[in-house]
């Protein structure tokens, strides 16, 4: 065999070894490639939020929220975590909502008020109505049996003659709501007996006008209503600051005035 063969052969298998080990690389042989260990899962809590779209001044419920999961870099320090607070009953047990409230949109302080914080009065009260304070005794107020979200008429009594003296009752408002009512208890007899200063009344802003001006002319007395008594014809009379007793008028002095008209 001469030296060219020879030359030649070798070159032969140089390329085929070459081939060879292209031919594994690109089958995936060779060399195994290190994998990438995957990233760590998020760290994450639970943020309390809406379950639904709670409007302005409605009272929180435990059905009316619950628990998101949400990242933890993105959780706010406004936001009421579980962490902070597990127990969903107590937390939102008298508390209403300030504003409108969007359904999953985390809850916040600002965004809520408590029964016994400033503001919470005025979370109470529907948009566009008054809340408004009038003086009042046991008698004049059921006895003391009338409580916050009660329904009621308010009366107003006078005197209507001077001879002879008289004294008259109307109705001036009816189906009203009642917002807050202040009592106090003492103890008469191993009995507590309950003590009303004032009661608070949602009202419209004619009624309001109206109630002051009742205040002026005498006496005035919540009577209570049952539940569910709602009739349209006292809806209408509420809305309008109105009823069907007519107008109010104020006797003084013999002479009689109507309500609200300037003295001279």
């Amino acid at each position: 065999m001469n030296t060219s063969r020879v030359v030649i052969l070798g070159a032969a298998a140089l390329a085929a070894g070459a081939a060879a080990f292209l031919a594994r690389g690109l089958l995936g042989g060779g060399t195994e490639k290190v994998k990438a260990a995957p990233p760590p899962p998020p760290t994450t809590s639970e943020v309390l939020v809406a379950a639904d779209a709670i409007q302005a001044g409605a009272p929180l419920l435990p059905g009316s929220v619950r628990w998101q999961v949400w990242p933890k870099g993105s959780v706010d320090s406004s936001f009421i975590t579980h962490a902070d607070a597990p127990d969903v009953d107590h937390l939102v047990s008298g508390v209403v909502a300030r504003e409108p409230i969007a359904a999953g949109e985390p809850l916040t302080e600002s965004k809520i008020v408590h029964a016994d914080a400033a503001g919470f009065m005025a979370a109470e009260v529907t948009p566009g109505m008054r809340a408004v304070s009038i003086g009042i005794s046991t008698e004049s107020g059921a006895g003391g049996f009338i409580l916050p979200n009660d329904r009621v008429d308010v009366l107003v009594t006078g005197q209507v003659s001077d001879t002879p003296r008289r004294f008259g009752t109307k109705t001036i408002l009816s189906d009203v709501r009642v917002l807050a009512v202040d009592q106090t208890y003492k103890e008469d007899k191993d009995q507590k007996v309950v003590l009303a200063k004032t009661a608070t009344l949602e009202l419209a802003p004619k009624q309001a006008e109206l109630v002051e001006m009742a205040q002026a002319a005498g006496t005035l007395t919540l009577t209570l209503r049952a539940l569910g008594d709602s009739g349209l014809q006292d809806k209408s009379a509420a809305g309008s600051g109105q009823t069907d007793a007519g107008p109010m008028y104020i006797i003084r002095y013999g002479v009689v005035r109507p309500a609200g008209e300037q003295r001279e």
